[in-house]
């Protein structure tokens, strides 16, 4: 006899596969929806590793998109600060910057990256794009309205980029930018002879003399080979006379006819008419 009151049913074994089947079923589902998850996010977040983090912001820059770069890099350096990636980020940063058109923060990230790594084998990049800024340092607004000439312009500048581009050619002779830089170097050389002249004349005109004959004496002393020094001498010898220095003005006379006779006047002229900073052009 049955003790249970309750009448038993038979025991349905396919309602149990059926019903096992469909928590399998969830089972997998869930996983792949789980690990589709976490693929996307892997896939999409810019920040998942610094390697694709790296990754992501050096696409945006040769993409052209400059600011997307540079935020994804400052992101990435300010994330992962002690990784390889932000390393070289930090490198990269400085040409993002530069084509940005945000100087100040191209020349500071050049700093940092120079004091912070100063044994790194890129480091002769950061010194050249450090001059290379202050090089094509430009007209602003008011200047190109009235066309001032660059020559004329304290040239704060020019000497901070003659300083980096020295830094590449004497530490680093070997490196590819060396002889570029050595090309600008000379260039700026002219540039600073040339400001120079411009304040001598400048004394000239006020009466000022002695102000003038030594600004004179210091281009022929430190500008050595730049197209303006015969405009040094020049300058010397009218002041030497007006001073009443007979002998000194003709012996600056004498050192300006040996080193340019009269026949190379026409040459000097032609090789003044293109601006120092059009020497690409």
């Amino acid at each position: 006899m049955n003790p249970n009151p309750v009448q038993s049913k038979p025991f349905d074994t396919r309602r149990t596969t059926r019903l096992g089947s469909l928590l399998l079923a969830i089972a997998l589902l869930s996983l792949t929806t789980v690990s589709g998850c976490r693929s996307w996010r892997h896939k999409e977040d810019p920040m998942a590793s610094p390697e694709v983090a790296y990754e992501k912001a050096t696409t945006y820059l040769k993409d052209g998109s400059y600011q997307a770069a540079i935020k994804t890099y400052e992101a990435l350096t300010a994330r992962f600060p002690f990784s390889e990636p932000a390393r070289q980020a930090r490198i990269d940063l400085i040409y993002a910057y530069y084509r940005q058109h945000e100087k100040e923060s191209a020349i500071d990230a050049a700093d940092s990256f120079i004091r912070e790594n100063p044994t790194h084998p890129r480091i002769d990049y950061a010194y050249y794009m450090k001059g290379l800024i202050y090089f094509e340092r430009s007209r602003n607004f008011l200047e190109r309205w009235f066309d001032v000439d660059l020559a004329k312009r304290p040239p704060q500048d020019a000497r901070k980029s003659f300083d980096a581009f020295a830094r590449v050619v004497q530490l680093y002779p070997n490196s590819d930018y060396a002889a570029e830089s050595r090309q600008r170097m000379l260039h700026i050389r002219n540039r600073l002879a040339e400001y120079e002249i411009n304040v001598a004349r400048y004394y000239v005109k006020r009466g000022a003399y002695v102000a003038a004959l030594a600004r004179a004496r210091y281009e022929i002393e430190n500008y050595d080979g730049a197209p303006v020094t015969r405009d040094a001498l020049e300058v010397s010898i009218d002041c030497y006379r007006k001073l009443g220095m007979t002998e000194l003005a003709d012996d600056s006379a004498k050192m300006l006819a040996s080193n340019f006779p009269a026949d190379s006047a026409k040459t000097r002229t032609q090789t003044q008419i293109k601006p120092w900073w059009h020497f690409w052009s």
